[in-house]
């Protein structure tokens, strides 16, 4: 009986392992299917966010302003941009944050969890009301 609840505890405790979102994810263009970017989601002060650490684009300029952004976002340079911010962990999703598209200059209600199929995908789901949208990223090699 000892042994089974050790060897339980170790599986809980890989499987709560692998629902971390902290680490380097690419971006993929919705539209295109295009990696874009790499964004890199970190904890701080108990909460979860995400910046932009990497291009991924051939014609990207990472220190030139971003010229097809919009609003607050337009001639800001996009390297280091946090893109995630202000998630709490529950239980294997993280939410109660924003998701920022510095694009379209939107900001979306979120959450994001690691695929439970397979935990190289990041889904993130941006709400408006009660309309949502759910969007993947993959997990980037180190």
């Amino acid at each position: 009986m000892k042994y089974f609840l050790i060897a339980l505890s170790i599986l809980f405790s890989l499987n709560s392992f692998s629902q971390d979102v902290t680490g380097k994810w690419i971006t993929i263009d919705e539209e295109t299917n295009v990696e874009k970017s790499i964004v890199e989601i970190f904890k701080k002060d108990g909460k979860y966010y995400g910046k932009i650490v990497e291009f991924l684009e051939d014609d990207a300029k990472p220190d030139e302003p971003c010229q097809h952004c919009k609003g607050d976002m337009k001639g800001k340079k996009l390297m280091g941009f946090e893109v995630l911010k202000n998630f709490e962990k529950d239980g294997v999703e993280y939410v109660d944050g924003k998701i920022i598209d510095p694009e379209n200059d939107k900001t979306y209600d979120g959450k994001i969890w690691v695929d439970e199929d397979d935990s190289s995908i990041l889904n993130l789901r941006g709400y408006i009301s009660i309309v949502y949208k759910t969007i993947q990223w993959k997990r980037a090699e180190d």
